[in-house]
């Protein structure tokens, strides 16, 4: 990792809500030095006298971007353990409430990931939250500890080793072991001296740095994804410094982390029922079939012709594992049928059907991968993380057998092995969800990166937490990321007064609303591929 660099104003992406939506003064309060006995049993830690964040700077982000949109750095300790040690840079950005005689406080955000910058969350949610809400914040956004401009990381990975959609088939195992051993050498060769210290604890250590270099009691947060897991972290640190919060697409900290690569595999299933049965009665527009039964013969005949004999899509071609590793495209009916049928024409020679072009429905089967940043700071979080993860390979050898037969679609590639296997112990524990958290969790009932299942662990584990459940919701990320959503108006009255839901709270989103059935969207920026939390 290269040293610190003097603070520069970011270049943000401008605010596409539907695209975005589709993640040196005195403390006010010193933060915590722990060791990871102490950081897990103690909700409220002891400060810490001798680290004292400056406070920012503020400029202009970019010339092109309103002038109320300011950027700063600030710098927060590598290691916490050790706060005269080395620094690293922290990015965060704001917009200020307008109206200061109805401001509350500070609103900070987080897109997910792990490893989604968000500096330009702000620019989304100015413009897309009601202004009886959005006089209350000042919205503040920032780039979590080794993402974009705090300090980005790089394990030096190529396009192929990127991708963890890999399918276990005993004949080529071995090199899946390898692929995931020269993941975790490379990580640990490239920024050894980092990965340790890029961890949920860290970055809710960080948040923290953030209210206190702000000059806040408390700090508001609205978190999408991972970024729920990070928020309930924090209210389990720092109890008393949690104000309002809003966790959207939870992931289950009972699941943390292999548990949640495996609820992909789970709850792909139903999905996948639900898209032949929805199917099925189109037969007419995308010839799969005229039952649920017929759809599904029709598209596991397509991915056992591609094992055999690759099916070329616009020039790519695509094998049956390919086909599979699109799980997640089952949770919107809408946008997985014409893939399929576009498959089926391709395989028998004949030209692809009306609709979205060949090369709009690979973008669902291969995002185009990016800088690998966001792939080592997801290593480094799900990995550095828990010490849950399996050491044997033999292990994941057996669960990936296992797993393929109990669920076909996505079971092996969820279970086979991974980087943690190799990846060094973690610092710390994993964080216990004991403490009461008064917060409001949202779900979408067909999310396909944190799934129902896991939305409900995450209620469950914050003793004291009301959730918001969209039923027919579709799509990863529910507020401010559909605007029809029937889970809009709570959040918004939470938001607003403060006050939670005397009980939790069941909507139906109108047949209408499922607007996003037409396609999985990115509704936060999240990092491409590997599909992530």
């Amino acid at each position: 990792m290269n040293p610190p660099t003097p603070p520069t104003p970011p270049t943000p992406r401008a605010p596409r809500v539907a695209s975005l939506l589709a993640a040196a003064g005195l403390l006010a309060t010193a933060l915590p030095l722990l060791s990871a006995t102490q950081a897990a049993a103690d909700p409220a830690p002891a400060p810490v006298a001798d680290y004292q964040p400056q406070k920012p700077s503020w400029q202009r982000c970019d010339a092109e971007q309103p002038a109320t949109y300011e950027c700063a750095t600030i710098k927060v300790p590598l290691d916490y353990r050790r706060p005269e040690g080395r620094r690293i840079d922290l990015a965060i950005s704001r917009i200020k409430s307008r109206d200061p005689a109805r401001r509350h406080g500070v609103l900070l955000m987080n897109p997910g990931g792990p490893g989604g910058s968000g500096l330009d969350l702000p620019l989304m949610a100015d413009t897309s939250m009601p202004q009886e809400v959005r006089d209350r914040y000042d919205l503040i956004g920032f780039d979590p500890r080794g993402v974009g401009r705090s300090n980005a990381i790089t394990c030096g990975l190529t396009e192929s080793e990127q991708n963890f959609d890999r399918a276990y088939r005993p004949e080529t195992y071995a090199a899946d072991v390898a692929w995931a051993r020269t993941v975790a050498d490379k990580c640990r060769e490239k920024a050894g001296d980092v990965l340790p210290y890029v961890t949920t604890r860290n970055t809710a250590r960080d948040m923290d740095a953030i209210r206190a270099a702000l000059g806040e009691r408390k700090v508001s947060y609205l978190g999408y994804s991972y970024g729920t897991y990070l928020g309930a972290v924090y209210t389990q640190m720092f109890p008393r410094r949690t104000d309002r919060f809003v966790l959207d697409s939870g992931v289950d900290p009972q699941r943390a982390w292999r548990g949640m690569l495996q609820v992909w595999a789970t709850e792909a299933e139903p999905a996948f029922a639900r898209w032949t049965r929805w199917t099925a009665p189109r037969d007419g527009e995308f010839h799969l079939g005229t039952t649920p039964q017929a759809v599904s013969r029709t598209f596991w005949d397509l991915v056992a012709r591609a094992d055999r004999d690759p099916i070329v899509l616009d020039g790519q071609k695509l094998s049956g594992d390919d086909i599979r590793a699109a799980r997640g495209l089952f949770f919107y009916p809408a946008r997985a049928a014409p893939l399929v049928s576009a498959l089926k024409a391709a395989a028998e020679g004949k030209p692809l059907p009306a609709g979205p072009s060949a090369g709009e429905l690979l973008k669902t089967l291969r995002p185009e991968p990016g800088p690998d940043t966001g792939v080592a700071v997801f290593w480094s979080v799900v990995c550095g993380d828990t010490d849950a993860w399996p050491r044997d390979p033999e292990r994941y050898r057996r669960d990936a057998a296992q797993d393929k037969r109990r669920y076909p679609l996505y079971g092996d590639m969820a279970s086979t092995i991974k980087p943690c296997a190799f990846w060094q112990r973690p610092l710390e524990a994993a964080t216990p969800m004991k403490t009461r958290a008064d917060v409001l969790t949202v779900q979408n009932e067909w999310d396909s990166q944190t799934p129902l299942v896991s939305g409900q662990g995450l209620h469950r584990a914050l003793k004291g937490s009301r959730m918001v459940l969209a039923l027919g919701g579709e799509g990863h990320g529910v507020y401010l990321a559909d605007p029809g959503s029937c889970a809009n108006a709570p959040v918004n009255a939470y938001l607003a007064s403060g006050r939670l839901p005397a009980a939790d709270v069941t909507c139906r989103n109108e047949p209408g609303a499922a607007r996003r059935g037409t396609g999985p969207q990115r509704p936060l920026p999240f990092p491409v591929a590997p599909q992530r939390f």
